[in-house]
């Protein structure tokens, strides 16, 4: 009876320890390349298993291990158009002795792609900053997500859809741009998680990004200290220097003095802007020519009789007088000279 629960007891820790035992296998499809398979997540195994798996048909044996202080933790399996077969059910076996464990895995949303490669940044012609890049698989289902930022703030990312290129309209050359990329397979084509970030790349002003500000406070009190100098000094060369001051603060004249002043001389053409020639043709003239005067008095037709006024000197009688200034013959008239 004894005999018998001691091995009842042997058999019962025989199946605990089996199922403690047994590993956990997670698979990832790399880069739509290779399935790569770990077990024991971070911790390696107390045991080198040995791996087989398969989407349909025969299991096939691992073709290459991966190995961490010459425990073998995981695998590298290679298939054909992984891009189709994984949708269908991926199934993975551990050996060790005489035991074996399977496990089935769905893996269509388990897909990483490597980091799309060949990154590169210009100014083009347009005066836009044109971003490009490789996508490490070549296919129409990729699509891509770029974030940039500036003077390193914060991250702005954008969608982009089956293409390899990223505009940014008319930067800034003063302020510093860091891009990054990663690509996914869409929606179409069943979609899987991101791929890592690109490495970063940069464009413009080459001065370091400020984003700590740790230098910005350390500098503003010294500024601040030399502004304060400076405007001592300025007020104490203003205070005893009156030359200085009128220099630098010249004094400006008070228009209300001198309007005063025009008005009261009533002088106003000295005040507005007007040349000179056109004032002196405002000025009265006094210096006119003279003109002779000269008195007509009436001759008696068919007499020649003169009547004289006086202060007259008549002409001959019965002379016909005509007008010195015009030469034109009076016969009414005889004109008297004053």
């Amino acid at each position: 009876m004894a005999v018998g629960l001691l091995l009842l007891l042997f058999c019962l820790n025989g199946l605990v320890w089996s199922e403690d035992q047994r590993p956990e296998v997670d698979c990832v499809v790399v880069n739509l390349d290779y399935v790569h398979c770990v077990w024991n997540g971070s911790t390696p195994p107390d045991f080198n298993y040995t791996f087989y798996s398969r989407f349909d048909g025969a299991f096939n044996p691992c073709a290459r291990y991966v190995l961490d202080n010459s425990t073998v933790m995981g695998c590298d399996q290679r298939y054909e158009k992984l891009i189709l077969k994984r949708s269908e059910r991926f199934t993975t076996r551990l050996e060790l002795g005489n035991r074996s464990f399977e496990q089935n895995h769905q893996l269509k949303s388990k897909v990483k792609l490597n980091p799309p490669t060949h990154l590169s940044v210009k100014n083009g012609t347009d005066f836009n900053l044109w971003f490009y890049w490789n996508n490490s698989y070549k296919s129409g289902c990729i699509v891509s997500e770029v974030r940039h930022r500036v003077e390193g703030k914060d991250w702005k990312s954008t969608a982009v859809q089956q293409k390899t290129s990223y505009c940014i309209n008319l930067p800034s050359s003063s302020h510093r741009y860091e891009l990054q990329v990663r690509n996914s397979i869409g929606e179409s084509c069943g979609a899987s998680g991101w791929s890592d970030w690109s490495p970063p790349v940069f464009w413009g002003s080459v001065r370091e990004s400020n984003s700590t500000g740790t230098s910005g406070f350390v500098w503003t009190p010294v500024f601040c200290g030399l502004g304060m100098i400076i405007l001592l000094l300025m007020v104490i060369l203003l205070v005893k220097h009156e030359r200085i001051k009128v220099i630098l603060i010249p004094i400006l004249p008070d228009p209300g003095k001198n309007l005063t002043k025009i008005l009261a001389g009533g002088n106003i053409e000295d005040w507005l802007p007007i040349s000179k020639s056109i004032k002196e043709g405002f000025k009265t003239d006094y210096s006119e020519r003279t003109c002779s005067v000269r008195e007509y008095s009436w001759v008696a037709p068919g007499t020649g009789a003169v009547t004289a006024g006086p202060g007259v000197v008549p002409p001959d009688a019965g002379a016909v007088t005509s007008d010195p200034e015009v030469g034109t013959p009076n016969t009414g008239f005889v004109a008297m000279g004053l």
